[in-house]
């Protein structure tokens, strides 16, 4: 091999994943490894029968290895390059880079890009970074370097923000911050409508860009409904529901300062528009008694399940939720629910929302199945990349 890395050898058995090209190595399938590694580190497993299978970043935890390479290859700056450099391609295959209309999108994600522990999205030439690995936060400047050499003049700007997404076992102090460039712009557009981004204090990288077109599936059915846009967030559904021609649309989170930033949004595109009212409340509080108010109801919550262990729990905060909606929508409303807890299975969650159906006694058919958009790859080897997952539903 031409670069030296401590050398990872699997028991009998366990390297089959690996040649599925699936990205992980738990520990519990490591035999020995030869040298001392810490967290970050580039490593190269092998079988116990010696063959090669992978070099990647050494995290501690359940996942021990993240796999960036399947093939034998120095990782020069020419490799993270050409990793970027086949993420953009993808993208503007996409239409996106582009695109005069839209100029928010994600350019780099996870697995599904071959970079695992590593999200890149674009904001109107502001490039937010978040790992996940103190693997990809040591190559931290090697990205930059490699995001400037394959975006050119289009990024002006790279933004760090994975100060609470780092493990926090891991002996580093990292703090979001500017790496390149200055910020021309926080405000971005999306199918031509605006939006303002705060991605330094913002959740995520600061813009559920994930759920792009099931906004613009909101846009298409709210026409002359009455609309309830639930963890509104920044008011991205709300936004689309207005230039759909609801006839009100209302907008709840618990936190104030998404309340505000939803405010902006609106005035933003709708300014003066006497159809939309943002609160500041609990969902589950707000959901108890809204007497058949609403007749397109969007249930957006942050993820209930972030780990294994939470995923009971998890699975009744859905039930609750969606039976309260279901109790209280009107007859022929529509309800887009989702889950982004990747610890929820499609299967899971799709079985909590039926169960909510029938406790709430309704009648209720499947319109729409949802997932990530195409900028949010599913690497076909890594089911597990597959998080957000979302159903369209027509109730009677």
């Amino acid at each position: 091999m031409p670069q030296e890395f401590v050398k990872i050898v699997l028991k009998s058995g366990k390297d089959q994943s690996l040649k599925r090209f699936h990205p992980w190595v738990f520990s519990g399938a490591i035999k020995k490894m030869y040298g001392q590694v810490s967290e970050g580190d580039l490593v190269a497993v092998f079988s116990n029968k010696d063959e090669f299978l992978g070099i990647g970043h050494y995290q501690v935890g359940s996942i021990s290895v993240r796999i960036i390479s399947f093939t034998e290859t120095e990782l020069k700056s020419d490799f993270w390059k050409n990793k970027i450099q086949k993420a953009w391609n993808y993208r503007q295959s996409l239409g996106f880079g582009n695109d005069a209309e839209t100029n928010v999108f994600r350019i780099i994600h996870a697995e599904g890009d071959g970079l695992p522990g590593l999200i890149v999205d674009f904001y109107n030439g502001t490039a937010v970074l978040q790992m996940h690995s103190v693997g990809m936060h040591l190559m931290r400047n090697e990205l930059v370097k490699a995001l400037q050499a394959v975006l050119g003049k289009k990024l002006k700007a790279v933004y760090d923000k994975s100060e609470k997404t780092l493990p926090f076992k891991a002996n580093i102090q990292p703090k979001d911050e500017l790496l390149f460039g200055n910020p021309e712009s926080n405000e971005v557009l999306e199918y031509g409508l605006k939006f303002k981004v705060d991605w330094e204090t913002g959740q995520k990288t600061g813009f559920f860009i994930d759920q792009r077109e099931s906004r613009l599936l909101v846009q298409r059915y709210a026409k002359n409904r009455d609309v309830l846009n639930m963890f509104g967030y920044t008011g991205g559904f709300s936004v689309y529901a207005m230039q759909g021609g609801a006839k009100s649309v209302h907008s709840v989170d618990a936190s104030a300062k998404a309340i505000d930033l939803t405010n902006e949004n609106l005035e933003l595109n709708f300014p003066a528009d006497k159809r939309h009212e943002a609160f500041t409340a609990d969902a589950f509080e707000y959901l108890k008694d809204i007497q058949e108010k609403y007749d397109l109801i969007i249930l957006d919550p942050p993820a209930f399940a972030k780990h294994r262990a939470t995923l009971p729990q998890a699975l009744q905060g859905y039930k609750r939720i969606n039976t309260r909606a279901f109790e209280q929508i009107r007859s022929g409303g529509i309800l887009f629910t989702f889950s982004c807890s990747q610890v929820v299975s499609k299967d899971r969650f799709r079985e909590t929302v039926f169960s909510a159906a029938a406790i709430a006694g309704r009648t209720v058919r499947i319109m729409h199945q949802l997932t990530q958009p195409a900028d949010h790859p599913v690497n076909i080897y890594h089911p597990e990349g597959e998080y957000l997952k979302g159903l369209v539903l027509f109730v009677e």
